[in-house]
């Protein structure tokens, strides 16, 4: 892409100044994975795109490829998540889970992932509707991003042995719910309800999961961060902010 422009469909991940009055954007694009922009003036009074490129924005931009930095040449607004989204401390916190995460999560990956950028797309959205709540939002991302990068956990048969469940414990560095036999030191108990709420989260299954009682859903919350911090080996910062 080397000298070349492109068109494509981005959701602003991240930003930092450059300069007096320059910005780099950080995108998660529909079609080239993750790309990282220079957006000129963009912090001068003024500036004819600087408020389309801020985090939570479904843009349409045009890109001149660089070498290391591509350069922003125009955007198009086609969704303002962030009205929706900063209007409430909780949606912020956990959309804010969400940008980070697949941040950290396409560090790791080479090619597009179109999947990927429509999942973040449709839970921007619903964080933005207001109409689930955020933490509900956010868990059932997590665990989809998590699967579509090969990492989601064992939720039905032993994630060691593979055999059938119901199984009792959960152990992240095995990759989910684990045997008797094969338990280890470190399994966390969890009861059967929590594990039904995690395959309808996986699942999208909004009426089920919105049924949860709180502490189901809190104790599926923290095995869900517990699998995203392992796999990325370091902590989400955002989702410490995030209200359960």
């Amino acid at each position: 892409m080397a000298s070349k422009l492109y068109r494509d469909d981005a959701i602003v991940l991240r930003t930092h100044p450059l300069g007096e009055a320059d910005r780099i954007i950080t995108l998660f694009t529909r079609r080239h994975g993750k790309v990282r922009a220079v957006a000129k003036g963009v912090r001068r009074t003024g500036s004819r795109f600087g408020a389309r490129l801020e985090p939570f924005t479904l843009i349409d931009v045009q890109l001149h490829a660089g070498r290391n930095l591509h350069t922003v040449t125009q955007v198009v607004t086609i969704e303002a998540f962030a009205v929706g989204i900063t209007a409430d401390y909780s949606r912020f916190a956990a959309a804010s889970a969400m940008l980070e995460t697949t941040d950290r999560l396409t560090d790791e990956m080479v090619d597009p992932n179109q999947r990927g950028f429509l999942m973040l797309v449709g839970a921007l959205r619903a964080m933005a509707e207001g109409r689930i709540a955020p933490p509900l939002v956010l868990d059932s991302f997590l665990l989809r991003t998590l699967a579509v990068s090969g990492w989601a956990p064992e939720l039905r048969v032993c994630a060691s042995c593979g055999a059938d469940g119901p199984h009792h414990a959960f152990d992240v560095r095995a990759g989910g719910l684990v045997c008797t036999s094969c338990r280890r030191p470190g399994a966390i108990a969890v009861r059967q309800s929590t594990i039904e709420h995690m395959i309808f989260l996986l699942a999208g299954d909004w009426e089920n999961v919105t049924d949860a009682e709180e502490t189901v859903q809190q104790e599926a919350g923290r095995l869900i961060e517990d699998t995203v911090t392992w796999h990325l080996e370091r902590s989400v910062r955002s989702l410490h902010y995030v209200e359960r």
